[in-house]
């Protein structure tokens, strides 16, 4: 509501009169004003009555006072409801059907979109269907009649500048909705680039190949497998997600157990120490005393670091659970 200290203007505007609310017969500064107060949304267009802030006259909407003739805003729209003495260079988009700032000049309306965006994305962008009139996928407030500066992704699913900000302090730097690149990302891909180059992965993956598709481009590619990222073939980016049907491991790796056959003493001395095994010894111990009771053989995989991991859950002469 209006301020006992400044009466002329809020927090929102600078201005010389306040509103009178239909919805709930009350006086506000703004409709602002108004919606942090209440628990609706006051519709401006409904607004008839105003209060001149220096004679105190309720009268129509108008420009200057009826009364004492006073300027109630440098700027005003009849149409908005809307006073303000600050110069945001504003303009009133009938196609948005409010007032936008940063100046008419700098701004073209999308129909199909059903908003204002920067002139310089007028050949570029994609339009999607009404997708002012969607919330913010990051915090859910309206972005149609939102203050706060929107950001308009290559996939045109709008978000608030500050949310997507917010985002990339987190390291999240795709679309909500998507999963599309956010921002122009090839700095980036070739910086993986350069890592990928230089991190050798072991002679069992090198020829492995993996299906993926980019979240980017939506094309599909067959491409080397990396534990850094799995390039596009299309557009070069790393936005990229595995989709199956990839081409069989090498027998190499498919087998990469690596059996070795122990004598009969060997497992004779095992069943011996297994209880002492298996009850004192660090887990890493025992594992290299794990045998195939069938084959008298003890089965290790190996790992990528050449170090040798067991395969197989049950000890020699143990029950597997039922």
């Amino acid at each position: 509501m209006i301020s006992e200290d400044n009466q002329n203007s809020c927090k929102h505007y600078e201005k010389k009169c306040s509103l009178l609310t239909p919805c709930c017969s009350k006086q506000y500064s703004c409709r602002i004003c108004h919606d942090e107060a209440e628990d609706h949304i006051l519709n401006r267009s409904t607004v008839e009555q105003i209060i001149c802030s220096q004679c105190h006259v309720q009268q129509e909407v108008k420009k200057n006072c009826s009364n004492c003739g006073i300027l109630f805003g440098k700027y005003f729209c009849l149409k908005c409801r809307l006073f303000d003495d600050n110069d945001k260079k504003q303009f009133h988009c009938d196609g948005c059907g409010i007032c936008r700032i940063g100046g008419r000049e700098n701004f073209f309306h999308c129909n199909k979109c059903g908003m204002c965006m920067d002139i310089n994305i007028m050949d570029s962008h994609r339009c999607l269907e009404n997708v002012s009139h969607r919330n913010c996928p990051v915090c859910l407030e309206d972005v149609h009649t939102s203050r706060r500066a929107i950001h308009v992704p290559p996939c045109t699913h709008l978000l608030h500048s500050s949310c997507m900000d917010g985002m990339f302090k987190h390291g999240l730097n795709t679309c909500p909705v998507c999963n599309q690149s956010l921002v122009d990302m090839k700095s980036y891909w070739l910086l993986l680039d350069n890592e990928i180059a230089h991190t050798i992965m072991p002679p069992i993956y090198q020829n492995y190949k993996v299906n993926i598709l980019c979240r980017d481009c939506h094309e599909k590619s067959n491409v080397s497998f990396h534990i850094i990222g799995l390039k596009c073939k299309e557009c070069g980016g790393y936005n990229t997600t595995r989709i199956g049907g990839d081409d069989p491991l090498p027998e190499e790796t498919a087998a990469s157990q690596v059996v070795y056959e122990a004598s009969q003493s060997e497992v004779s001395e095992l069943e011996e120490s297994w209880e002492t095994i298996s009850g004192e010894e660090d887990e890493s111990d025992s594992r290299n005393n794990l045998t195939d009771p069938s084959s008298n053989q003890i089965l290790f995989t190996e790992s990528l670091d050449n170090s040798y991991t067991i395969i197989g859950q049950n000890p020699l002469n143990q029950n597997p659970p039922e």
